[in-house]
């Protein structure tokens, strides 16, 4: 059984836990990035096949039972964890091979204040305390309180502990049964979504509008941060050859915990608008939008030099703040769920198109304004609300057939492709034990080779041995 919805609530673990866990998210980053750089160790110097996590979880296992404590740091990791991070790597790089799918290259991943632990569901067990609290059973470490703000509806198929500026939520993938609800059937509409105007459904006579999601005091508070990051990250440079000090730190956490507050604020007006339109309606028509090119920086190249390099990052940050993308994900599982329908159209010149007499003119539209005026029949309106009604006439002549879609196709993936990232030199001594010769197919095959790892306050260095 696969989980088909997720539940995410807020955890309160003790001032011990939360050690534990934050030692534990820094493992899982070093683990990830280890795997990573062993897999393309492994890819570089034989037949270019990778090595997959079948493989790794044998040589994770020979590296926890090191009696050396410079190279068994792994154990503190509960072994579920571990081997968690390898199959999640397994997913990102048959994600990187799928041409039909929009992920690049697994990368590494850099310390920051964002961090996550992933278990199977079996390693975990669940108990209700009451109506507003219950407890997670995690391996080594105990059970740890959160808030059951809803039921779960299901059973639990995996368990992940996440960390975001404002503290740690645990999140369960669930299995519920549920199947797709059957048409609602009711009316349809069009969808206009925007920067100056959030949302603007073409059934309604007013706009959607998103409340700032910093009030002015959070504003200059975060602005004030950044520049005294600024200069503690000058300070660092000069004077502690780039080592962060606990005041830096500390800037960096308080940066992260409004800007958390920030994105929540913005997904909560996300969730109500597309639970609210694909409840209400029986299929949603919105724009087909390239949001990648839409939100390309104008800083050119060293030979050709861009114009308007600020006033595009502000345009750029104002797209992203009203999130298009994940408005278009969230109505992609909503309206099945509810018995709706989504249906993407083509986007050029909805805003130029006339509703009355159907005529598209770029002179019915001058400049930046909010009003729309056609040259041809004399009508008149909101240039958003004639968006909305023209994305609903598109809806339902294509019934949800993209033509001439403009979302950029997928490059095949070339042969040679590997995952991008800091080119380091190949192991000298260490911690991960490879087979020279090892592929996916006969991770055994050929003399060993034993990769040392030794941790130390700055992360991890590798040698051969």
């Amino acid at each position: 059984m696969k989980a088909d919805r997720g539940r995410k609530y807020r955890a309160y673990p003790t001032s011990a836990q939360d050690e534990i866990l934050t030692g534990w998210g820094h493992d899982v980053r070093a683990l990830w990035n280890l795997a990573l750089e062993h897999r393309m160790m492994v890819g570089r110097k034989h037949d270019g096949t990778w090595v997959w996590s079948a493989e790794q979880c044998l040589l994770l296992t020979e590296v926890r039972k090191d009696p050396d404590d410079a190279v068994n740091w792994l154990s503190r990791l509960p072994a579920q964890a571990g081997q968690q991070v390898l199959r999640h790597l397994d997913r990102a790089f048959v994600n990187m091979a799928n041409p039909d799918h929009p992920a690049g290259p697994p990368v590494f991943k850099r310390r920051g204040t964002a961090m996550s632990i992933s278990f199977p569901g079996q390693s975990v067990r669940l108990r209700k305390l009451n109506r507003h609290w219950a407890e997670v059973r995690i391996p080594k470490l105990g059970w740890v309180r959160f808030r059951l703000s809803r039921s779960l509806g299901g059973a639990v198929r995996n368990c992940v502990l996440v960390r975001d500026g404002l503290g740690w939520h645990v999140a369960f993938g669930v299995h519920t049964g549920a199947v797709d609800a059957p048409p609602n059937g009711k009316p349809g509409c069009g969808v206009d979504f925007g920067v100056a105007v959030s949302a603007y459904v073409s059934t309604e006579n007013k706009p959607r509008l998103m409340r700032p999601t910093l009030t002015p005091g959070e504003q200059r508070r975060l602005r004030g941060l950044q520049q005294r990051k600024s200069r503690q990250l000058k300070h660092a440079k000069k004077h502690n050859g780039g080592r962060y000090s606990k005041r830096l730190r500390k800037t960096i956490t308080q940066i992260a915990a409004l800007t958390s507050r920030q994105a929540r604020r913005r997904l909560d007006f996300t969730h109500k608008l597309t639970t609210d339109l694909a409840k209400n309606h029986g299929f949603v028509g919105i724009e087909d939008l390239r949001v990648t090119s839409m939100t390309a920086t104008a800083r050119g190249t060293v030979t050709r030099t861009g114009a308007r390099v600020k006033q595009k990052a502000g345009l750029n940050r104002a797209i992203l703040d009203n999130m298009p993308g994940e408005r278009r994900r969230q109505l992609e599982y909503k309206t099945r769920q509810y018995g709706s329908e989504l249906r993407p159209v083509p986007p050029g010149g909805t805003s130029q198109s006339c509703p009355s007499c159907g005529e598209r003119d770029p002179q019915s539209r001058v400049g930046c304004g909010r009003e729309f005026a056609c040259v041809h029949c004399g009508f008149t309106g909101h240039a958003d609300k004639t968006a909305s009604i023209e994305i609903e006439a598109r809806a339902r002549r294509t019934g949800g057939t993209v033509t001439k879609s403009t979302r950029r196709p997928r490059k095949e993936p070339s042969r040679h492709r590997t995952p991008v990232g800091r080119r380091t030199r190949e192991p000298a001594a260490g911690s991960l034990t490879a087979a020279s010769g090892a592929t996916a197919a006969d991770p055994v095959a050929g003399p060993s080779i034993r990769v040392h790892l030794q941790a130390d306050n700055s992360g991890f260095r590798a040698s051969e041995g």
